[in-house]
């Protein structure tokens, strides 16, 4: 967690750094900078395990690698238990490399090709997750591992409350086979008309989800699936997957449901769904796949404030833009999502505290709205009209929190820009670089300036 003189709130579950350990950080690695807390990732980790084992005894998690693929985040997932969720040979290989064995990762993707395909089985992946027709046909035909199992994923048709482009479980979706049309049904029946060596049902709904309503319609109707084929077709599922999906505290006024309430929820439904079918007292495994709900908040983002300008605004008179030396390339999920997040400064001088102790609190009683924004040749608005001191100055840091999914995992060269380096801070106080920042030759190296186009 936290150092002593950090200004977390006992009742905010983000991991945030102090003002001493920032500027440390900063000052050894540079900015903009990824930094990831092991004991909080891993006491995350430990918690979602023990709500979900709570709620049902064959419980599984798998850590969902798309959310950050660092090579020593999936190992400190792996370490703590999780099995590895892969969307793409890339993410397998980074698993594989982590020291992750291939038979505890699933590989996913709604077009997945050939040589992917090839490659998992290969290496022994534990689980392929069947997205279309053609791909069951296509596995059919190759050699497969005895450990290898194929897991079907449905679209339940589930209409999750949140961003249009993180929804992934109504019936309108790239994703799995449809429920309603009849789809899912044809699969399994295919499936097993082929030999695969069927598991079960993956279902996954949507991410950031504070609403648990579609998780638990998505339990229920992927178990209420395999009750019917249990019925109508004797294939008893040994394994059920829900996804993940579960949101995190972006900002303040975010709110998501505890995970002990919200696994609750998730097995409740799925055990309400097969009740008087002849999966009632099958003792199915049942899986999530959370990843931007165990390391989000386990990470932060480090800038270095640059230029403040004050401009005119049609809206408001003026408005001021604190100016950071990174942006879009390695936050794209403002521009992309509307995406907002909590920003807090950290100036020349130690803040303030109203106590001692990880429960202080800082007494800023000057500040502005302002809007952040980064060096892209683009608007590249970071955060918009957010409070931060009168007083911040260039050469101050701002730390973004809430950074740990989908920042690094997104992170582009746009602009030219080298992605930013990772630091760990580890559970005895250290800190080491697992992640470089990227080099000018490492990013020129795939291109070459063919002969005579240079006069």
């Amino acid at each position: 967690m936290a150092s002593a003189d950090s200004p977390t709130p006992v009742s905010d579950p983000r991991f945030r750094l102090s003002p001493t350990v920032a500027r440390e950080l900063s000052a050894e690695y540079g900015t903009p900078l990824y930094v990831v807390d092991e004991a909080h990732f891993r006491a995350r980790i430990q918690r979602y395990r023990a709500a979900f084992l709570a709620a049902y005894p064959q419980a599984e998690i798998t850590f969902a690698s798309k959310a950050n693929s660092t090579l020593a985040v999936i190992a400190l997932a792996h370490a703590e238990g999780c099995e590895i969720d892969v969307a793409s040979e890339g993410e397998l290989r980074a698993a594989i490399a982590a020291g992750v064995p291939a038979s505890k990762c699933h590989l996913h993707g709604n077009n997945k090709q050939l040589g992917e395909l090839e490659f998992a089985l290969s290496v022994g992946v534990g689980k392929i997750i069947l997205d279309h027709f053609g791909e069951i046909e296509t596995v059919a035909k190759l050699d497969r591992p005895a450990e290898t199992r194929f897991v079907i994923r449905l679209a339940p048709g589930v209409d999750p409350v949140t961003h249009a482009k993180i929804s992934t479980g109504q019936a309108d979706t790239k994703f799995g086979f449809n429920i309603t049309d009849g789809s899912a049904e044809k699969a399994t029946q295919r499936a097993l008309e082929l030999g695969l060596n069927l598991l079960g049902f993956h279902c996954h709904v949507g991410s950031q989800l504070l609403d648990p309503e579609a998780q638990r319609s998505g339990g229920f109707l992927i178990a209420e699936f395999a009750a019917k084929i249990a019925r109508d077709h004797g294939f008893i599922a040994s394994y059920l997957n829900v996804g993940g999906g579960l949101g995190v505290k972006y900002t303040d006024k975010d709110e998501p449901m505890p995970v002990e309430d919200y696994c609750r929820l998730v097995a409740e439904s799925v055990s309400e769904a097969v009740k008087g079918s002849p999966l009632e007292n099958v003792p199915f495994s049942l899986g999530q796949e959370p990843g931007r709900s165990l390391i989000a908040e386990s990470g932060v983002t480090l800038y270095s404030v640059g230029v403040i300008k004050t401009v005119p605004a049609k809206d408001r008179g003026t408005r001021t833009y604190v100016c950071v030396d990174g942006g879009l390339s390695d936050n794209p999920r403002p521009v992309m999502y509307g995406s907002k997040y909590t920003v807090e400064a950290i100036r020349a001088n130690d803040w303030t505290y109203t106590t001692d102790g990880p429960g202080a609190v800082m007494v800023d009683p000057s500040e502005s709205t302002v809007t952040v924004s980064g060096k892209h040749c683009e608007t590249d608005k970071l955060f918009e009209d957010i409070s931060l001191p009168s007083d911040l100055a260039i050469g101050d840091l701002v730390q973004v929190l809430c950074t740990g999914a989908y920042n690094s995992a997104m992170a582009s060269n746009y602009n030219r820009y080298p992605r930013p380096a990772t630091a760990l801070l580890r559970t005895d106080g250290t800190h080491i670089l697992v992640q470089r920042r990227d080099t000018w030759d490492e990013m020129f190296a795939r291109e070459s300036v063919p002969s005579g186009l240079v006069s």
